[in-house]
């Protein structure tokens, strides 16, 4: 490992990118504590720490949101519309033959998405100033109309920035800019994390402190495990004679992930989540009497533990499936197969292949989408174990900084490879 660090430092333009990279993520932490004027830091983040829901909203946001900085939102709206395109492109004609176009279409529809993230975070920020205006726990005071468009427009403007850090770093090629961010917000908690475990180390706990570990290890393993893992289905090419050249008659294998969609479902099934609680605490201070009840009653429906876990359980299940559906697409491998003369030994090419390939993906579908929903829901887990909620969100969070290291990893080797050739 250490050999391979000495060889990232001595190639000059890949430690000029990551050291580019590191300024550009200490800029982000920097901006992360400039809260904006007139917060109750201290309020917010009891209210935080008292409600699961907006906790992992800060976690997707890179910890800025206990903050109350000028980029509170983080990049949530950008994922937001990121996911939106992606959807309509499945949907919209127009879109679909866009994405097919390359680096052209994708650029269009990269622009799209900038444009798109401008007013979701403008009703993001309003969304979330009402949420927390109305909590009732004093975080703002004197919110004036001229002041809550000042701090929405603070609040955009702080989304917009880290999108540019975000897509100055993805440029460099050593890591996904968006991800990165997320990574470097959930990593900086750690250290204050540890200060706390420490400060308030109780030896009667002992057996809790070695269950997190232990959990942590677990689950660090497993997602390496889960994501590195895929089934190899084996293809064969017939040969073809071309005049003088005959070509293919050569057989490769089909790589099938366990976990094709990533951490792209929890980010689905956290938006989705989010949306019933946010939109409930507008209505608690209702006039009418049975629609301020049936907000309270939603509130306090999510607050249960029980019903939280399992409704996140399943959205993660079912929104693993849904991605893998729009991103993996049978029908089309098995006509590209067909038409490069490629076919799977034992399986007639067309429709059979199309069945083959997709039952095969849903078998290993429902084993990412199982790891992924016992990932969301580990901190009810061990709470249940322990006894204690101190492990709030702590399986996805683990799950992001894993995915993330891997990724970047990959793709600085990827760069070490081709700098390796030129060098040849």
């Amino acid at each position: 490992m250490w050999e391979r660090f000495v060889r990232v430092w001595k190639i000059k333009d890949i430690r000029n990118n990551l050291l580019f990279v590191i300024a550009l993520l200490v800029i982000f932490r920097l901006v992360a504590h400039i809260p904006i004027p007139g917060v109750n830091i201290g309020n917010l983040r009891n209210y935080l720490a008292g409600n699961q829901i907006l906790g992992l909203l800060n976690v997707f946001s890179g910890g800025t949101l206990q903050n109350f900085s000028i980029v509170m939102l983080g990049v949530g709206p950008y994922i937001t519309s990121s996911i939106i395109f992606q959807l309509l492109a499945m949907i919209v004609p127009s879109l679909e033959e866009l994405s097919k176009e390359g680096e052209s279409g994708q650029q269009k529809i990269s622009l799209y998405t900038r444009w798109l993230a401008v007013p979701l975070a403008f009703l993001q920020s309003f969304a979330m100033i009402k949420l927390l205006n109305q909590s009732g726990a004093a975080i703002l005071s004197n919110l004036t109309p001229f002041r809550t468009i000042a701090i929405m427009f603070t609040i955009s403007a702080g989304t917009m920035f880290l999108m540019w850090i975000g897509e100055l770093i993805s440029e460099k090629k050593v890591g996904n800019g968006v991800s990165l961010l997320i990574f470097a917000g959930i990593v900086a908690a750690l250290p204050g994390s540890v200060r706390n475990l420490l400060v308030n180390y109780d030896p009667s706990q002992l057996y809790t402190y070695v269950m997190f570990i232990a959990v942590a290890v677990l689950t660090v393993v497993g997602v390496v495990f889960i994501n590195e893992g895929q089934r190899n289905i084996p293809v064969s090419y017939a040969k073809q004679v071309r005049g003088n050249r005959i070509y293919g008659g050569t057989s490769t294998h089909l790589p099938l992930r366990v976990n094709m969609a990533g951490v792209i479902p929890i980010i689905f099934a956290v938006s989705l989540i989010l949306f019933p609680s946010m939109i409930a605490q507008f209505f608690v201070t209702a006039r009418s009497a049975w629609m301020a009840g049936f907000a309270s009653g939603t509130i306090r429906l999510f607050q249960n533990q029980y019903f939280y876990n399992t409704l996140y359980f399943l959205l993660v299940c079912g929104f693993t499936y849904f991605y893998t559906a729009v991103v993996f697409q049978p029908q089309k491998m098995a006509e590209n197969l067909q038409k490069q003369g490629g076919f799977i030994p034992g399986i007639r090419p067309g429709k059979e292949t199309e069945g083959y390939l997709a039952s095969t993906m849903n078998r290993l579908n429902f084993t990412g989408a199982m790891f992924l929903g016992v990932i969301a829901v580990l901190p009810l887990l061990v709470g249940s174990l322990t006894g204690t909620q101190s492990l709030q969100i702590g399986g996805t969070s683990i799950l992001i900084v894993v995915a993330v290291a891997i990724e970047t990893a990959k793709q600085i080797e990827s760069q070490l490879t081709m700098h390796e050739y030129d060098s040849v």
